[in-house]
């Protein structure tokens, strides 16, 4: 963290208030003014002086940074556990994050979608986390708790407001709560592992329905009037929250890269990291929800562009994103974004079978500045999607209890903060 750049001059005054009185009474007996003094051997004024006096306290005693935990199963991962995560890293320094193992999901909660491999990089590739505990259990016992404190340096345990209920009853946080180690953040509404499981299990449903049943496809109008359509509410304030909020440098290697991020999982964040890794800026372009159904077909995307276009700027290797990009990239657009390298990855969902438009990267390739990258994992949306499907009938199980307990939670809720 740069100390540098974030203490006030306020900070000064609060670490040397000694200091600073002789100075201002000094200065009010001799009848010196701020601007006298800095034209005395480049003496400097008093504002500029406070916050170097404070830094360098600060600096000199070391002050303790403070780590916080925060655990999950992250299956599925989505903008709603990105938000989460970036809401308890503000509530400290440093975020270590416990993934919960299969075994400990599957006794609690049911088979997981994605393994302890994807969730580990899902997690790992965000950018708030700064450290990772594989294998967490589900409930904070009072050993795992104190391994937090004692090994790992926790000071504080992290958990959303929605309630975390053992398959006793018991809250799976009391322990962190009785002894005063606990802090709460809001939950992010729209958004759950459990309605995103939902989706897919309609989408396959609405497919037999309307497709395979009447000989006929969805329109894209009826696709996203579904029962599975969104609810997330995006707002100005949520893409600046993660949004790093800085441009490529007027000498950066801009590196393009473009997609649907349907479902954002390993495969994304694997290609992602390769592709920052061939230049200075990674610039991502998120197709619209009409340039992906043309592509895949009107069951996809099962994320819409803002909830997929936060999902990828909560990626530690993207510096910024277009959201709605063109799926043909023109020479003016290179222009415009100072492009240097265009990659593409070699997994592809395209549905050869539809209208797909005519080769988007013939303008970069022409210009010599295309590449195509080789795919490090072969997930797919679809495939994650296909595990759901395989074992429909467990998901549809899962999925009735806990949309009960997420109702009750939405029925009860007063005042959603904006956080």
């Amino acid at each position: 963290m740069d100390y540098h750049a974030n203490y006030s001059i306020w900070d000064g005054v609060y670490y040397h208030p000694h200091l600073f009185g002789v100075i201002m009474l000094t200065a009010a007996l001799l009848g010196f003014s701020t601007s006298y003094l800095s034209g005395i051997a480049s003496f400097p004024t008093l504002p500029y002086m406070l916050p170097y006096l404070g830094n360098l306290q600060k600096e000199k005693s070391g002050k303790k940074r403070i780590r916080v935990y925060m655990d999950g199963c992250f299956d599925l991962m989505h903008y709603g556990h990105a938000n989460a995560l970036r809401q308890a890293k503000a509530l400290g320094d440093e975020l270590v994050v416990g993934i919960v193992s299969d075994e400990e999901i599957i006794k609690n909660k049911g088979p997981p979608v994605l393994s302890m491999e994807e969730r580990l990089t899902l997690v790992s590739g965000l950018k708030w986390v700064d450290e990772v505990i594989a294998n967490a259990p589900y409930a904070i016992t009072e050993d795992f708790m104190n391994s937090l404190f004692n090994e790992h340096k926790i000071d504080y345990i992290i958990h959303g407001d929605d309630p975390c209920l053992l398959p006793d009853g018991s809250d799976a946080y009391a322990l962190a709560k009785k002894v005063g180690r606990y802090k709460q953040i809001k939950r992010t509404e729209g958004v759950s592992s459990t309605d995103i499981v939902g989706r897919i299990l309609a989408s396959m449903e609405d497919k037999q329905v309307n497709g395979e049943c009447n000989g006929m496809d969805m329109s894209l109008d009826s696709h996203l009037k579904s029962k599975h359509a969104s609810n997330f509410l995006p707002t100005s304030r949520r893409i600046v929250q993660f949004s790093n909020g800085k441009g490529p440098g007027p000498n950066a290697r801009v590196v393009y890269i473009d997609g649907a991020f349907d479902l954002f999982h390993a495969g994304h964040v694997e290609i992602l990291k390769r592709a920052r890794q061939l230049g200075d800026f990674l610039l991502v372009g998120i197709y619209t929800d009409q340039t992906v159904s043309q592509q895949r077909g009107a069951h996809f995307p099962l994320m819409h562009l803002h909830e997929r276009s936060l999902s990828v700027l909560a990626c530690r290797y993207v510096d910024e994103v277009i959201i709605g990009a063109p799926y043909e990239i023109s020479k003016g657009m290179i222009k415009t974004f100072n492009i240097y390298l265009v990659v593409h990855g070699t997994v592809s969902e395209i549905d050869n079978s539809l209208n797909v438009m005519e080769d988007p990267y013939k303008v970069p390739k022409s210009m010599g500045i295309f590449r195509t990258l080789e795919s490090p994992k072969n997930i797919t949306t679809t495939s994650v999607a296909q595990r759901i499907k395989a074992n429909h009938e467990i998901y549809q199980k899962r999925n009735a209890k806990k949309e009960a307990s997420e109702k009750k939670y939405y029925e009860d809720r007063k005042y959603i903060s904006g956080d």
